[in-house]
C-alpha cells in the first residue's frame, strides 16, 4: 500500500514563498506521476502542478504558471512543490497524489490519481 505524507505548510505573508514535500513509501515511486492539488473551503480541488515518472513532463495551472515550481527526486521518493511569489487566493489544503499507471498524459486529471496524502493546509494571509 502506497503512502504519501506532506510536509511544510503554513502561514505566511502575500508575496512570500513556501516549499510543500511529499514522501511516498510503499510503492515503486519512481514509475508514478505525482500531482499537487489544492482545495479552498467551498471549491472543487484542482491540480495546480503535476510531473510525470520522469520529469521530463510537467503541468502547471494558468493560475500558478510563473510562481510553483515542481520537483521530484526518485531516489528519495519525494516530491516538492517549491511556491513563491504567494497570494491570498493560494489558500487551500494541498494534497500530494500518485498515478500508479505509467502514464504521462492525465497529470491534470484528479481521477487518474490512485493514492492520496491527507494534506497539508496553506494559508496567505494579505
Amino acid at each position: 500500500q502506497v503512502q504519501l505524507v506532506e510536509f511544510g505548510g503554513g502561514l505566511v505573508q502575500a508575496g512570500g514563498s513556501l516549499r510543500l514535500s511529499c514522501a511516498a513509501s510503499g510503492g515503486a515511486f519512481s514509475l508514478y506521476a505525482m500531482g499537487w492539488f489544492r482545495q479552498a473551503p467551498g471549491k472543487e480541488r484542482e491540480c495546480v502542478a503535476a510531473v510525470s515518472w520522469s520529469g521530463g513532463t510537467t503541468y502547471f495551472a494558468d493560475s500558478v504558471k510563473g510562481r510553483f515550481t515542481i520537483s521530484r527526486d526518485n531516489a528519495k521518493n519525494t516530491v516538492s512543490l517549491q511556491m513563491n511569489t504567494l497570494k491570498p487566493e493560494d489558500t487551500a489544503v494541498y494534497f500530494c497524489a500518485a498515478d500508479r499507471t505509467f502514464s504521462s498524459s492525465r497529470l491534470r486529471e484528479e481521477s487518474a490519481y490512485d493514492y492520496w496524502g491527507q494534506g497539508t493546509q496553506v494559508t496567505v494571509s494579505s
